[in-house]
């Protein structure tokens, strides 16, 4: 079933690049700075993926529209100095290798907004790499289906031709409504208990697992 898929489509924050805990710290430290309820660790990071809105009524519920901007701009003033020194975990080049010397279309769907997108690619020297990316500043947010069902009419595949991979329930849920494959990594943002409960085919512990099943499967 697997060697009909075309498109390969990750997410990007916790599934490529190694910035949950940086994210999830930024999060914590802006309520702080702003005198706001801090979210413990599990609910900061269980908003990454989503857009930048989403993400900020899910932690704070209670914060009013008009402190909206404040909090966007302390957060950014937090998460910007260090955003070069993030990584891509380790294995993350080698399975995007072994995926174009298989042929496949490689695309990204993730919750950042498209200049974050773009400054994360050139910091790792990743431009050129996907043929096509789109962001939650461009789509409707995860989990609606919009950002993966663009990414699959600019490449020309059906949804049984698609194959999603993330870290989080979002990534898993966007999949199953856009009635695409899906595969689950254990190491970013979601616990093993909450992506156990989405339409998955597969959950790797590490990047080199999901390289092996890769390389075994497609």
């Amino acid at each position: 079933m697997m060697t009909t898929i075309k498109l390969v489509v990750f997410d990007w924050d916790g599934t490529l690049l190694d910035s949950t805990l940086h994210i999830a710290n930024c999060i914590q430290r802006t309520c702080h700075s702003l005198q706001l309820p801090i979210p413990d660790s599990e609910r900061a990071k269980f908003v990454i993926g989503l857009g930048l809105i989403e993400s900020i009524r899910y932690v704070v519920p209670t914060l009013k529209s008009s402190q909206v901007p404040e909090f966007i701009e302390v957060f950014r003033s937090y998460y910007l100095p260090s955003e070069p020194q993030l990584s891509l975990f380790s294995g993350a080049r080698e399975l995007l290798d072994l995926l174009n010397q298989r042929h496949k279309i490689l695309a990204v769907a993730t919750g950042k907004p498209r200049q974050g997108l773009d400054r994360s690619l050139l910091n790792n020297q990743l431009e050129g790499v996907f043929s096509f990316t789109r962001c939650a500043d461009e789509s409707r947010a995860k989990p609606h289906p919009e950002m993966l069902e663009y990414l699959m009419d600019r490449a020309g595949v059906y949804p049984h031709e698609t194959l999603m991979v993330g870290d989080t329930t979002h990534d898993l849920q966007m999949a199953h409504y856009a009635k695409a494959h899906a595969i689950a990594v254990s190491y970013g943002a979601h616990s093993v208990n909450l992506l156990k409960k989405e339409p998955h085919i597969f959950m790797a512990q590490s990047l080199i697992e999901l390289n092996h099943w890769f390389s075994a499967s497609l």
